[in-house]
């Protein structure tokens, strides 16, 4: 498999507020990487909610972000009885990439300030 990377960027409206999606992906996602701009850049203190469309999983959700960052969302697992999978006995979770099959990202941008950008990667395994 190949790794992929697509991006997305977002400019918010005179609210500061924007909803952009992705074109379809498909296969893991790895990570998604905002970038704040140089100039015109979203506002410290942006908030925002990415999630699957087709699903509403949430895939990243954070409040008051000042800036640049990578994030490497991660979904717990459950074995075949719908138990939470564990590393032991009361354990710590066990995660694994999110899969995608053909469905968009939706970025929801709150709080960015007035006509203001900033730009998403996003890398997908697959």
């Amino acid at each position: 498999m190949s790794i992929r990377r697509f991006v997305i960027p977002v400019t918010t409206d005179d609210q500061g507020d924007a909803e952009v999606f992705s074109p379809a992906l498909s296969g893991k996602l790895v990570s998604i990487r905002y970038v704040k701009a140089g100039a015109d850049n979203f506002t410290d203190g942006v908030d925002f909610v990415i999630t699957a469309e087709a699903t509403g999983e949430t895939i990243w959700s954070e409040e008051n972000v000042n800036a640049s960052a990578t994030r490497h969302p991660r979904a717990p697992t459950h074995s075949q009885a719908g138990a939470a999978a564990l590393y032991a006995s009361g354990g710590a979770a066990v995660n694994d990439k999110i899969a995608l099959g053909s469905d968009r990202l939706k970025f929801v941008i709150a709080d960015g300030g007035d006509t203001h950008t900033g730009t998403f990667h996003v890398t997908v395994d697959g």
